[in-house]
Formats: C-alpha cells, structure tokens, sequence
C-alpha cells in the first residue's frame, strides 16, 4: 500500500426511509432501501460500500465511521423530519470532528443529500427552495472561480468542457438550494459555489458546492443516472461523453477517500458489514424511478444477525 494513499477505501452509503413508490409497489414490507445506483456510482470509481443504517444511536455512527473511509448521503424525495437527517445529523457532527483534529473524513452529498449537507450546516434550518427541475438535462453554469475549487482544479480540460457545454447533468428535484437562501442562513462563507443553473422557470440554483473547511461536497444533479439509470423518458444522457464526465465524480470522491486510513478491525468483520450480504431487486419494471434497489425488511443489524446465525450454525454441529 502506498504511504499516502488508501487502495482498498470502503466508503457507506447512508440508507433511508421507504420511497413511496416502492411503499406502493410493496406495502408494508419494507423500512428502507438504497439505490443500487449509487452503490454502483461508489463500485466504479473503484471502493466498496458498507450500507449505513437509520435509526441508530450516536454510537453507532462514532463506531462505523472509524470503519469506513466516507460517507455518501444519497438523493430522495422528503422533509428532514425522518431517520434520514437525524443519521444525517450524527454522522455531519462527527465528520467534523474527525477533520478538527486531522483525521481526514470525506462526505458526499447528491440532490436530496446535497441539500442535507447545506441543512446540517445551518443547524437543521429548513431554507430549501421550491424548484422546478425534473427530468431536465444540463450543462454546468461554472463560476469565474471554479478551477480553485478542490473538486475541479485537477478535472481535465476536457471533462470540464464537456460539462459546460453538453446536457450531461441529470436533474431531478423539486426543492433547491440558493445563494440568497445560504446567506439567509449565515452559511454563505462555509460553503464554495462552483456552479448553478436555472429551473425550468427560470430560477437560479446551486448545482456543485463544496465546504471551505472541510471535505464535504454536494452536487444537485445525479451522476449515478447517467451511469446506471435506464428508465426510458427520463432524459438521461447516456452518450460516450455523459459517461466519461459523470464518471469523473465518481473517482474524484473515491480518491478524497483514500485520503482515509480507517479499517475494520479484522476481515470477518469487514465482510459482514459489506452490501455484498445483500441482493439488489429489480424494481424497475414495476414503475420505481430506479432500475434496481437494496430493500430492507427492517431496521437491519446485519453484523449481530451474523454473529447470532453463525453461533446456532456452530452449535448445531
């Protein structure tokens, strides 16, 4: 392994409440879920993905985290008041803590997980816009100052003119967030807006942002769709140059994450934490906006369930 780099990052992807098509398509059955997409999105700029439980005591997420090398808040469609934000909230307070005292922690946030970053930092203050972006296709509106970023000042050029000039970001929101809005809120200096866009009314928001301290970046659109996403009349970009520009958030936040060398005490325990204990289900056919999803029957203690299984296993022997 390199002195300066993780080659083996493992990055959580937070879980969430039930989406309402999915509650439709299974009532009843199932408390969360998460996107295979965005394990997909995790998988090809090269980590593995450890599910991240809701509903957990402060504990959990303290524990996890010195586990993993990062965490992804995928998007969705609610309000804040759910096992979402408040995991959410655990893990944000956290990851602050850990970068304080230089153990380097990444967060990513997309759409709905974009907006809970900007949330989270104003201290669970809801000053979401309403928006208009659904199934629109954009090119990003940089500002003069993007290549200072962190998430853009490494990009290849032509990664970055692919982004300013193709409709490769794929848009589907309802709410939004606003420069207006971050000042409201006194959070305008904790944040770096590289980009923003305008709805289908015309109203401008911001579509890529980045903390000023701390590695936690945000992106309205979902890079993971134009990856993995079939769903046909959604307006998703699939061509050559969609891909290759979508593909490149997928490296750069795998690669922050190897800025992180925590790791799971022993290789048992890694394994029973991986999303490999569980099968995607197809869902797309059915009418969900995703192809397929990790659906969970409960609030899944996935580590203790295999500890207790091998035990009676070892014990009927």
């Amino acid at each position: 392994m390199s002195c300066t780099q993780n080659e083996n990052p493992i990055i959580g992807v937070l879980s969430q409440e039930i989406a309402y098509k999915l509650e439709q398509l299974y009532p009843g059955k199932y408390k969360s879920f998460i996107a295979a997409s965005y394990v997909k999105f995790v998988e090809g700029g090269g980590a593995r993905v450890v599910p991240i439980w809701i509903n957990r005591p402060r504990e959990y997420y303290q524990d996890i985290m010195m586990k993993i090398n990062g965490i992804l808040f995928p998007g969705g469609a609610t309000w804040f008041d759910n096992g979402y934000a408040d995991a959410g909230e655990h893990i944000y307070a956290i990851a602050k803590e850990l970068n304080d005292r230089g153990d380097y922690f990444p967060l990513w946030g997309t759409c709905l997980g974009f907006e809970l970053l900007t949330y989270l930092s104003a201290n669970r203050v809801e000053h979401r816009s309403n928006c208009k972006s659904h199934k629109q296709s954009l090119p990003l509106d940089f500002k003069e100052d993007y290549k200072n970023s962190r998430m853009f000042c490494h990009a290849p050029n032509h990664i970055l003119d692919i982004l300013a000039k193709e409709p490769v970001t794929s848009n589907f929101h309802m709410f939004c967030i606003t420069e207006e809005k971050l000042a409201e809120n006194g959070i305008a200096n904790e944040w770096r807006v590289m980009s923003d866009n305008k709805d289908l009314d015309g109203l401008s928001f911001i579509s890529t942002i980045e903390h000023t301290k701390y590695p936690f970046y945000g992106v309205q659109f979902h890079p993971e769709k134009n990856l993995y996403e079939w769903i046909y009349g959604n307006n998703i970009s699939h061509t050559p140059e969609a891909i290759m520009a979508c593909q490149y958030f997928a490296q750069f936040f795998v690669n922050e994450t190897r800025r992180s060398f925590h790791a799971f005490n022993d290789r048992s325990d890694e394994n029973n934490h991986m999303i490999y204990n569980f099968e995607p289900t197809f869902t797309g056919m059915l009418g969900s906006q995703y192809e397929q999803c990790y659906l969970f029957d409960k609030d899944v203690d996935y580590v203790k369930e295999k500890k207790s299984l091998d035990k009676a296993t070892t014990s009927s022997h």
